[in-house]
């Protein structure tokens, strides 16, 4: 039997994708204390937690939720942009090729300590900045340590007119468990 899939994950265009539990830690490094924000969470469980965060974070201007989250957004026929997600099995065969540029947004340590081989480091919390040292005419791959932080980074290259980007899913914490090489101590690639 042979099956071949593509994971696709959808966001809402223009919106910011930061997971429940790295609100905390990088909402600072994303949101301002001007632009209304809204909250879309997958089953609005969490509604409440989420502003309590913003709130403890100087945010009050939460203008609300999206009521029944993302799959009510796509159901109504809402527009949506597609993220493709590799797992570190489809990087592979595909590392070395020209037209990918592999984007690692893990802190700059962590990335000097280990990191796959011909990968560019900027640091999720810089990457707004930065965006000028990375190509639109490429297909760009963001991993991070499991993936959460690649999010962040695909959706604010997406936000910025990036069309071919792709999340890498379990990310560096997969390949090393893949048993992939790394390399070590290389500054080069450290773009930020």
């Amino acid at each position: 039997m042979l099956g071949i899939q593509q994971l696709l994950v959808g966001a809402i265009p223009n919106t910011l994708n930061i997971w429940y539990n790295g609100l905390p830690e990088f909402a600072g490094w994303f949101l301002n204390y001007e632009q209304p924000i809204i909250i879309i969470d997958e089953n609005n469980s969490r509604i409440d937690k989420i502003i309590r965060y913003l709130i403890r974070l100087g945010y009050d201007n939460v203008c609300g939720y999206l009521s029944g989250g993302f799959k009510v957004w796509f159901e109504g026929s809402g527009d949506f942009e597609s993220l493709p997600t590799w797992s570190v099995h489809d990087l592979l065969p595909n590392m070395g090729k020209n037209s990918l540029f592999l984007l690692d947004v893990r802190k700059e340590n962590d990335w000097i300590k280990e990191h796959i081989n011909g990968s560019h480091n900027i640091y999720i919390g810089l990457l707004k900045d930065n965006l000028d040292k990375i190509p639109k005419n490429k297909h760009i791959v963001v991993s991070c340590d499991s993936g959460y932080k690649a999010s962040i980074g695909a959706s604010i290259l997406q936000m910025n007119g990036y069309k071919n980007v792709t999340n890498v899913l379990g990310s560096m914490k997969a390949w090393k468990k893949a048993g992939y090489p790394v390399t070590n101590g290389n500054k080069l690639n450290n773009i930020a």
